[in-house]
């Protein structure tokens, strides 16, 4: 039998960054004209503090991990348009830290919009001293350098992971889990597939983790890789989750099946624009008046529509789609639509 959908996640440093539980909302409009399933969605774009998005669950321990250990600078890394690097300069103002952002050239776009706007803008709107790599092979090399100097004028340094993808970033989407499970209960819905885009690993692994510590069927999660090819993308996710799950239910071991990765959406590579991302975030904005990013969820919402109308789930499966946010990349993809 299922253990208690609660999660017990007070062991674990963390500041709270969420205003409290996300909604589950139908999309009836889009549920309608797709004819044999039906959409929800976990609404992850609506959290209040820095525009939301899915990287504030993982911040909520992650920046409880720096402040328990006396850190009062913030270092991370990521692409340019980064929703993580944006969420982390918030959630560190927040915090009262100081924060440091490496950027690297990892898409190859240079318009102005790219360059400049969406995630760009506001992280210098919220502070962050920022570092741009040409090169994302560089990166690291640099990171070392940036805190030994940071370390010797005295400053307490805390490095988050890119995507803030560890062990402990993933335990925000375990809490995620056990909030899914109970918001389903409340509902009186059984959901047959939970979908995520599969970036940095995170959001996937902290899911199953979370799942299997309450005793539930992993297999329900569902992701479409929108960076890595399947196999690495798998590898890393089934990691990221058997190091979560350690944490929670250690001992436990993860089996190969219980991280399903779905491969076909990325197209030319990481960040570039495919027609049916395009089609993916006109459709949903278009019927339902929701606005999904074009790196992460775009792309993952294509494959969830692919699938849908090739009957790959099951006919009136209920389907919750976990919105990550990242809105403010759709001002910097402008010229992609």
């Amino acid at each position: 039998m299922p253990t208690p959908a609660k999660l017990d996640l007070t062991a674990f440093p963390r500041r709270q960054l969420l205003d409290g539980t996300t909604p589950i909302q139908h999309l009836p409009r889009l549920s309608k004209k797709l004819g044999n399933v039906d959409i929800f969605v976990k609404r992850d774009d609506v959290m209040g503090l820095g525009g939301g998005g899915n990287k504030l669950r993982k911040l909520e321990f992650l920046i409880g991990e720096a402040q328990a250990a006396g850190a009062d600078t913030i270092v991370t890394v990521g692409a340019l348009q980064s929703n993580h690097a944006r969420l982390t300069a918030a959630a560190a103002a927040k915090a009262g830290l100081a924060c440091e952002l490496v950027l690297t050239r990892s898409v190859p776009r240079d318009d102005e919009d790219f360059l400049r706007n969406g995630n760009v803008l506001l992280d210098s709107l919220l502070g962050a001293t920022v570092h741009h790599i040409a090169d994302p092979a560089d990166a690291p090399a640099f990171i070392q350098t940036r805190i030994a100097e940071l370390r010797a004028a005295g400053r307490g340094v805390y490095m988050a992971p890119f995507g803030g993808s560890s062990a402990a970033g993933c335990l925000g989407y375990a809490s995620c889990a056990s909030e899914i499970v109970l918001q389903s209960e409340e509902m009186q819905i059984d959901f047959d597939r939970i979908v995520v885009p599969n970036g940095s690993g995170g959001t996937q692994a902290g899911l199953v983790a979370g799942l299997l510590a309450m005793g539930r069927d992993a297999r329900l999660v569902q992701s479409y890789t929108v960076l890595w090819p399947v196999e690495k993308a798998k590898t890393a996710t089934r990691g990221l989750a058997q190091d979560t799950l350690a944490r929670l239910s250690p001992g436990r071991t993860i089996a190969d099946d219980a991280v399903v990765v779905v491969d076909g959406q990325i197209g030319e590579g990481y960040g570039l624009p495919t027609d049916a991302m395009r089609e993916a975030v006109r459709t949903v904005a278009s019927l339902e008046g929701l606005l999904i990013d074009p790196v992460y969820g775009g792309k993952a919402f294509a494959g969830l529509l692919k699938d849908v109308r090739e009957g790959k789930f099951p006919q009136a499966a209920k389907l919750l789609f976990v919105m990550t946010g990242g809105l403010p990349g759709l001002f910097a993809y402008r010229r992609a639509f």
